[in-house]
């Protein structure tokens, strides 16, 4: 039968290890955990952007304009980043002084914050003492902030949320002015247009003497249908005039001038209609001046409504503008704590135990590996 198993001295240096690698450091962290770190206070502020639901202009419901304010997803995203921004951490330490906050536990060298660093050291410590948790999906975002004493994080959190409203303001201030700026250009633009429609259509009037060329057309074919009525009663009188007189009467050579009259008459005013003008270069026919005035006529219209358009959704804009489209709405107001639950001194040790342990194990097993090896 085997033997019993009697400890050697490897094992009783691997007992010594054990107690010099794990367990005198977890004791060391211990007793630096409940007797050196100073006690932190939390305080909770949770917030989102909310968007204005109510009823837009009503120049936005008659025309069908978009709302002008843009996304509120995108404007959390935004503030997501802003919150973890050194921009942030310096208007704050300018406001309250962090430094001074963050560095009041004397002998701490772990949690305090040492007030010599640079803007980068006290942008590092932020993101120790202030988590931001950030749920995508519903655009909340919920922040707790870490001090040594209660009313110093209550500050820090009302604070922050005060920079992150005047944030989301400046943002939702920069959209209505562009939406305003682009809608003033374009209503500039549609004056102009509207400006020069009107002057084209008054220099034709002028040029020509008329006020509006369909109604002296048909002023002209009224005049036309009257010569043709007339000359087809000259004819009349002329057909009945040979059948019961001579050839030789006066009458019927005055009803033939008549006749020649009413025919040149007739021509002249076809001609004035739809040629290019008469045996004397007379005026411009009024097929091309009534082409002309169509034209003129269609480009004021759509000037109109161009400048119609426009105007409704400049006055759009300034209706945007006044009032607040996007705000950061508070559903946990910056909390005061009442008892210090920081740090977490039990999860802090069983991590670092665990942490211990693993790197004794290691270093054990790859000094035994080595000397197997040998």
């Amino acid at each position: 039968m085997a033997s019993g198993a009697r400890l050697r001295r490897r094992h009783y240096a691997v007992l010594l290890s054990l107690v010099l690698g794990v367990v005198m450091p977890v004791l060391v962290v211990a007793g630096y955990l409940w007797f050196v770190a100073a006690d932190q206070y939390a305080s909770t502020v949770a917030f989102s952007v909310r968007k204005d639901e109510g009823g837009g202009s009503p120049l936005e419901s008659l025309v069908g304009i978009p709302g002008l304010s843009g996304s509120a997803a995108s404007d959390t995203d935004i503030l997501y980043e802003f919150l973890q921004s050194q921009k942030l951490v310096e208007e704050i330490d300018t406001e309250i002084d962090l430094r001074r906050i963050w560095s009041k536990p004397e002998g701490d060298p772990v949690f305090a914050y040492d007030e010599s660093g640079t803007i980068e050291d006290l942008v590092k410590h932020w993101k120790r003492m202030v988590k931001i948790y950030y749920d995508d999906g519903a655009g909340l975002i919920e922040v707790r902030v870490l001090a040594f004493e209660a009313e110093d994080a209550r500050l820090v959190a009302q604070t922050l949320f005060e920079h992150s409203s005047e944030m989301i303001n400046e943002l939702s201030a920069i959209a209505r002015e562009d939406a305003i700026r682009y809608a003033r250009e374009d209503l500039n633009k549609a004056q102009d247009q509207l400006r020069l429609a009107r002057e084209e259509v008054t220099r034709f009037r002028n040029q020509n003497q008329l006020v509006d060329p369909s109604v002296d057309l048909q002023t002209q074919a009224g005049l036309l249908g009257t010569l043709e009525a007339q000359l087809a009663e000259a004819l009349i009188e002329y057909d009945l005039l040979t059948t019961s007189t001579r050839d030789d009467d006066p009458r019927v050579t005055q009803t033939q001038r008549r006749i020649e009259v009413i025919r040149d008459r007739i021509e002249a005013e076809r001609r004035k209609l739809g040629l290019a003008g008469g045996p004397d270069g007379g005026a411009t026919v009024y097929a091309e001046l009534f082409g002309e005035y169509e034209r003129l006529v269609v480009d004021r219209e759509f000037a109109e409504e161009t400048y119609t358009t426009a105007r409704a959704t400049y006055e759009a804009a300034l209706a945007e503008s006044r009032r607040q489209s996007r705000y950061l709405g508070a559903y946990v107001r910056p909390t005061l704590a009442e008892s210090a639950r920081y740090p977490e001194r039990v999860v802090l040790l069983s991590l670092s135990a665990l942490f211990i342990f693993l790197l004794w194990a290691t270093a054990v097993l790859v000094l035994y590996a080595f000397k197997d090896r040998r």
